[in-house]
């Protein structure tokens, strides 16, 4: 869908151009065949900046918001990241969700999981502003946030209550104000087990998702024997 969005915007761009657009256009294609190309790495494929990934495999989050109907709305990101101890970031582009943003200050994030792949490969290629009930139509319910104004999705078993701190030039950072899990991803001693998760990561090299393995090591712990 952003790729229809993104051919339609750049055909009106180009029926709109005059011949000093044209000149512009030519201007910074010489500018880009003047950029010095990096070298090469010897012993290995160099792809210079002409890459499909920089950081994969990526998170899988679902940031559902309340629309201005108060229809519950959720997307697919994968670009996201912790920023501090009760802050995540999320890069953005234009979206429903962004508009919810605007409107509520307020999210909720989940991840998908290897239960939920279908749905939420559907919350990722279909807006919200096409298919305004698309969370019923995935066959997920949703709950109000007690802390927040945005909904939380049922489905999704571990989720982060958010809000709006700061979104500025497509990046929206969070304020984690509570964290809930069900308790059938939650092991003995009532932490988050991700083995009982099972969350999916985005494979952008491959253009797939993948499943999490299973634990090679202790954080904090695996390095000691070099001490």
């Amino acid at each position: 869908m952003k790729k229809v969005f993104l051919m339609a915007a750049m055909l009106l761009v180009l029926a709109a151009c005059s011949s000093d657009g044209d000149q512009t256009n030519q201007n910074v294609n010489e500018n880009k065949e003047k950029t010095e190309k990096p070298k090469d790495v010897e012993g290995r494929k160099n792809f210079g900046a002409d890459h499909a990934l920089i950081t994969t495999p990526q998170p899988c989050v679902m940031i559902a918001t309340w629309d201005k109907e108060h229809n519950p709305d959720v997307m697919m990101a994968a670009w996201a990241g912790q920023l501090d101890y009760d802050k995540i970031v999320i890069s953005l582009s234009k979206h429903k969700t962004t508009d919810n943003l605007e409107l509520t200050k307020a999210f909720t994030v989940s991840f998908a999981d290897e239960r939920t792949v279908a749905e939420s490969d559907y919350f990722g290629i279909v807006s919200g502003n096409d298919v305004p009930d698309k969370v019923a139509k995935a066959g997920f319910t949703i709950t109000p946030s007690p802390n927040v104004d945005a909904p939380i999705i049922n489905q999704y078993p571990l989720t982060l209550e958010c809000k709006v701190v700061s979104f500025e030039d497509g990046m929206l950072i969070g304020e984690v104000v509570n964290m809930s899990a069900d308790q059938s991803i939650l092991d003995a001693e009532g932490h988050v087990d991700l083995t009982k998760l099972k969350p999916i990561v985005f494979d952008a090299a491959a253009m797939c998702y993948r499943a999490l393995g299973d634990s090679v090591g202790k954080a904090w712990g695996a390095g000691k024997k070099f001490q």
